[in-house]
């Protein structure tokens, strides 16, 4: 019975497995591969980590690199410090008993995510336009055109207003994620914590959120691979450049521009290659983090 249990097991996952290789783990090594060669007069030559020495040492490449990594961490920062904490206070809200339409609420606040980037950022840029957009109005209804400014053509303000628009885009993924976590706390519990006086917004500081904590964790790094694989809305609103002047620039940009090449810049599989082993690393040390350390500590806070 034994060897025919672990036969069925293998049939059933032999095909995912096989897909999975083919279109996942497969690409993964080709790319690394890549990542160790250049183009020669001959074909491809062997050079080892010469490609990485050229990304973080070449002032030529460095500077975009650096560049485009930090604008990585702040997109990712804009995500962590404002959508995340609106998800988790929208599921809150949205998970109290005597609030009315709370379905509606969630699908109003879902349904961007299910939006096309190519949608949102265009539809987004067009909103923003100083010359037909229709924000100048809006804000001149309420007393407060003074306020207005060209976001999106400004240096300094292009990175943290693309990252907003994608907060609005995705804040309602966190949110269910929240909201499904606060519906699975056990009534006894919380009827516990009423007996000892602890309603409200109490009750939620002192006994749902220490329970959702996992949650939490699984949101963030989700946020975490999610922003350092950013590209389509980048891409959309500002373009393979990621103006203004690359401030907008991101690994996701900066890779398909070295990768594909795109007007005068010509394409370079290896150094793409190499960019895009740089992500993997970035991603799996911060996903190693999470698994490592922080799941860790929070398997300890439950026991």
């Amino acid at each position: 019975m034994a060897t025919r249990s672990r036969t069925h097991v293998v049939v059933f996952l032999a095909p995912a497995v096989l897909v999975y290789t083919a279109v996942m783990i497969w690409p993964l090594f080709n790319t690394l591969r890549l990542a160790l060669y250049t183009a020669g007069e001959e074909g491809r030559v062997f050079v080892g980590l010469a490609n990485f020495a050229t990304l973080f040492g070449d002032p030529r490449w460095s500077g975009a690199f650096w560049n485009a990594l930090g604008n990585n961490f702040w997109f990712f920062f804009i995500h962590m410090l404002v959508q995340n904490p609106i998800g988790i206070v929208l599921a809150a809200i949205l998970s109290h008993p005597r609030l009315r339409f709370a379905a509606l609420y969630r699908s109003a606040i879902f349904i961007p995510t299910i939006l096309s980037f190519v949608i949102v950022g265009f539809a987004w840029k067009l909103i923003l336009s100083p010359i037909w957009g229709i924000a100048p109005s809006m804000l001149d209804a309420v007393g407060l055109k003074s306020l207005f400014a060209p976001w999106l053509g400004r240096e300094g303000s292009a990175l943290t207003t693309l990252a907003l628009i994608s907060v609005w885009q995705f804040v309602g993924i966190p949110m269910m994620l929240i909201y499904a976590a606060l519906l699975s706390i056990p009534e006894e519990i919380l009827e516990a914590g009423e007996i000892d006086g602890i309603t409200g917004w109490a009750a939620f500081w002192r006994i749902k959120l220490p329970l959702i904590l996992p949650s939490i964790g699984i949101i963030s790094i989700l946020t975490f691979v999610g922003n350092f694989n950013a590209f389509d809305l980048i891409y959309a609103a500002q373009g393979a450049l990621a103006g203004p002047d690359f401030s907008t620039d991101i690994l996701g940009t900066f890779l398909y521009r070295t990768f594909f090449g795109f007007q005068l810049q010509l394409g370079d599989p290896h150094m793409g290659s190499a960019i895009a082993t740089a992500m993997f690393a970035i991603i799996l040390a911060g996903v190693c983090v999470y698994l490592f350390a922080i799941q860790t500590r929070m398997r300890r806070y439950q026991f």
